[in-house]
């Protein structure tokens, strides 16, 4: 018998047909349906058994209702919606991406209503799933959200503590200058005043100098690194901010791979021809320990440094300190675009 709960909220024409797919997809999570009412949305959120919400459109202070739902329950699996009325695909995009990050969701299901364009807008700032066929849209944010609604999270406890400088001798002169190199070709494109993406260097098994979360890469030289320690996978401290969220990406690939210390990732797409394999990345959100264990298996060596790309992503590069810069970013820019954005919209 089931005993975590999919909810679906609220009352349209895709009401039957989310039930109905929600019940085929698995017969592990009761499904319910509920009209919207003020008092729903917070007893359902506080209720320990809710696992996933699918929170229709067309509600009331729509936007406010679905951000309360993960501001207290990041446990819970939330994908809004959205409707536009005759919007290019990159508006559409946008507009749906700005929801989903104002309202911490999960995915976004997106649909026009003058061109019937669909699409799945995910966290990781990309699209899947982009058609003319809403059953065909619908079936696959089903799917994607109960495959992503099982993993694995670490979050991180941030205590008092200060930036590390991007300058600092603690960042190695060959993490510095990829980074750097990255950014003045313009792979860290700001949306909503961020950047996504990360970086990283281990300085021993412990402790990490990480990429900031909700910041602006490009402005390195006044934001500087946060610095992390873990004893385990299951405790991680941050000192004065939050790392990013692929922090856990970082840990799993340097466990697994001791001969590096240092990774690099940004959201550009392969170019025509590159070797570097590709995994799927649809399966996991960014941040989760199966994302990490995913990115670790799929990296390939190419001289004195790994790579894998996460499909409708981007890379993954991992190399020793000790490594010439000058071999990471000539890899770099036979492999991959940085003028351009996974999801083929650029911001």
């Amino acid at each position: 018998m089931a005993d975590k709960k999919t909810y679906i909220i609220g009352n349209s024409n895709r009401t039957a047909c989310l039930e109905q797919l929600c019940r085929a997809e698995s017969d592990k999570l009761e499904v319910i349906r509920e009209d919207y009412a003020a008092e729903n949305i917070p007893t359902i959120k506080n209720a320990y058994d809710t696992k996933i919400i699918f929170l229709l459109d067309g509600i009331p202070d729509y936007q406010a209702n679905l951000s309360t739902i993960r501001e207290q329950r990041k446990d819970i699996f939330v994908i809004g919606f959205d409707t536009t009325q005759n919007v290019s695909a990159p508006q559409q995009y946008i507009r749906g991406l700005q929801l989903l990050k104002r309202a911490s969701a999960n995915l976004v299901f997106s649909h026009d209503q003058e061109t019937g364009t669909n699409m799945i807008i995910a966290p990781e700032e990309t699209t899947y799933h982009v058609t003319n066929d809403e059953q065909e849209a619908l079936r696959n944010v089903v799917e994607m959200a109960y495959l992503r609604s099982h993993l694995t999270f670490t979050r991180s406890t941030v205590v008092a503590g200060q930036p590390v400088d991007w300058n600092s001798p603690l960042v190695p002169q060959s993490l510095r200058t990829v980074v750097d190199y990255c950014r003045a070709q313009g792979a860290y494109k700001v949306f909503n005043g961020a950047t996504t993406g990360h970086f990283a260097v281990k300085l021993d098994n412990q402790t990490f100098l990480t990429s900031r979360r909700k910041t602006d890469f490009n402005q390195l030289d006044q934001i500087g690194l946060v610095k992390v320690t873990t004893d385990g996978p299951d405790a991680v401290i941050a000192y004065g901010s939050k790392p990013s969220v692929g922090g856990q990406s970082q840990r799993i690939v340097f466990q697994q791979h001791p001969e590096y210390d240092s990774i690099v990732h940004f959201h550009c797409p392969k170019k025509e021809g590159s070797a570097v394999p590709t995994v799927s990345q649809r399966e996991y959100e960014c941040g989760s320990h199966e994302c990490g264990k995913n990115t670790s298996r799929g990296l390939y060596q190419f001289g004195n440094l790994s790579a894998v790309y996460l499909e409708n992503h981007g890379p993954n590069i991992v190399f020793n300190r000790t490594i010439n810069p000058q071999e990471v970013i000539k890899f770099i820019d036979q492999n991959f675009d940085l003028s351009k954005k996974t999801g083929g919209y650029v911001l």
